[in-house]
């Protein structure tokens, strides 16, 4: 009767969609297979960023208490599916009684007394909560795993930014000097021709503001060369003065050709969308166990073993003894803690729905962005190379013509500008496209290969 007379009180548990609309293919590419490579930093094709990145999977500190909390889990998952075994208690005593000699005249012998004893207890798993809990904390461990992922795929992906950086700007800093070298020659030559009577102190002035500024620029590209090897060694796991970057520009950085795959692939290799969906699956689970709990409890208890007064008799068939018990436990009234509980997890599950539903179009969103930004950064790189070649043309015909007498200083150091203004946007347009590159990485999850299974790579 109780449990009928409960059974109305017991809240259903609605299904809800979360199957959010997935697109057929990206805007920025069409719909390809491809093949998930996990080491997609080789891809790159730089042994030094391949080493960084075996250094950050062994020694990065995040990554390491990503396993620990995987750790973790895994116990908890263990600890909430131990009540769906019986537990077992041995226990045992031993117990030497003497009377006193004075209760008579005969010496009294020693009375020994042995009890052996194993006791079982198991509770009855009928509505399923304890086999719900279990699941909610596998599901929990098996989330806590995709975690882990997402943090190893953040951790590699900073790697590798932080090594471009370094390369950017010591790329930068190298055509800074070059720059400088160019500029102080063409103020020599102005220095000439202000003693000749051909120019003036004021085209000598000009240039020198050139080279002042040039030189004061350089400091801050070192800067950033040695604040972004010391993030890199934070990233390893290492002390900054053991980390050195040996390769100086982006030139030999190959570009990875973009191959993402279809959009449905997203949900199978972005772990972050995975992690979402062990936490909806956790608390529903949850939310069963939470429904469960109004219905009454059954646990057996069972105890046997043997027992003698004498330790030759221990064992003995006439000693043993055995008790079987059952308990029912019926919750009544409990001033609504498990209508409380109950609700709770529904709103837990409601808000999980709309976390998960997010993750997946937040993941559909970030590779469109990084695709869009590969594809105008690719054409941006492109126009800024003959940019770069046009202001290289123009700054050495003005010098041919500046030494000829053909035209004026005010061209040269036009000229002069905007070839070096040029060179610099060539290196933070490439260093964008890499970290362009690998914002893809990242909102894909991992890498690709074509369908011969080997990546192709394109300039």
């Amino acid at each position: 009767m109780l449990v009928t007379g409960l059974a109305g009180c017991v809240p259903a548990i609605a299904p809800a969609g979360i199957n959010p609309a997935i697109p057929r293919h990206f805007r920025d590419e069409q719909a390809r297979a491809a093949v998930v490579d996990a080491r997609w930093w080789q891809a790159f094709h730089q042994p030094e960023l391949d080493r960084f990145a075996a250094q950050t999977l062994s020694g990065n500190f995040d990554i390491a208490a990503a396993k620990a909390r995987i750790a973790q889990a895994v116990a908890a998952a263990r600890l909430a599916g131990a009540p769906l075994l019986p537990s077992l208690t041995l226990n045992g005593n031993y117990s030497h009684a003497k009377a006193s000699a004075n209760d008579g005249p005969v010496n009294p012998p020693a009375q020994d007394s042995h009890q052996l004893g194993l006791t079982a207890s198991f509770e009855l798993d009928f509505w399923g909560k304890n086999q719900q809990t279990a699941v909610a904390a596998q599901k929990t461990a098996l989330s806590s795993a995709f975690d882990a992922q997402t943090v190893r795929l953040a951790s590699l992906a900073a790697t590798a930014n932080a090594y471009f950086a370094v390369l950017a700007a010591r790329e930068q800093a190298s055509n800074t000097l070059s720059n400088l070298r160019n500029a102080r020659a063409v103020l020599a030559l102005i220095s000439k021709q202000v003693a000749a009577g051909t120019a003036t102190a004021l085209d000598q002035a000009q240039q020198q503001n050139v080279v002042d500024s040039l030189a004061a620029s350089v400091p801050p590209l070192r800067l950033t060369v040695a604040q972004n090897e010391d993030a890199l060694a934070l990233l390893l796991g290492v002390p900054p003065e053991s980390v050195r970057v040996r390769t100086s520009t982006l030139a030999a950085v190959r570009l990875p050709r973009v191959a993402p795959g279809l959009p449905s692939q997203i949900l199978e290799r972005r772990p972050d969308v995975a992690s979402a969906e062990m936490q909806l699956e956790a608390n529903a689970a949850s939310l069963k166990a939470a429904r469960a709990a109004f219905f009454p409890t059954i646990t057996l208890t069972g105890q046997a073993g043997y027992q003698s007064p004498a330790l030759l008799s221990l064992l003995r068939p006439r000693n043993l003894f055995y008790s079987l018990a059952a308990g029912l436990t019926q919750p009544i009234f409990d001033n609504g803690r498990l209508q409380s509980t109950f609700a709770q997890t529904k709103g837990r599950q409601d808000e999980l729905i709309a976390d998960y539903k997010k993750a997946v179009v937040s993941a559909f969103s970030d590779v469109d962005k990084a695709l869009a930004s590969l594809r105008y950064l690719g054409q941006q790189e492109a126009l800024q190379r003959r940019a770069l070649a046009s202001s290289q043309k123009a700054y050495d015909l003005s010098q041919l013509q500046l030494k000829a007498g053909v035209v004026n200083l005010v061209t040269l150091l036009n000229t002069e500008t905007s070839l070096f203004t040029a060179r610099n946007t060539l290196v933070a347009t490439r260093l964008a496209r890499l970290n362009g590159l690998v914002s893809l990485y990242q909102a894909l999850g991992g890498g690709w290969q074509g369908g011969d299974g080997r990546g192709s790579t394109m300039r």
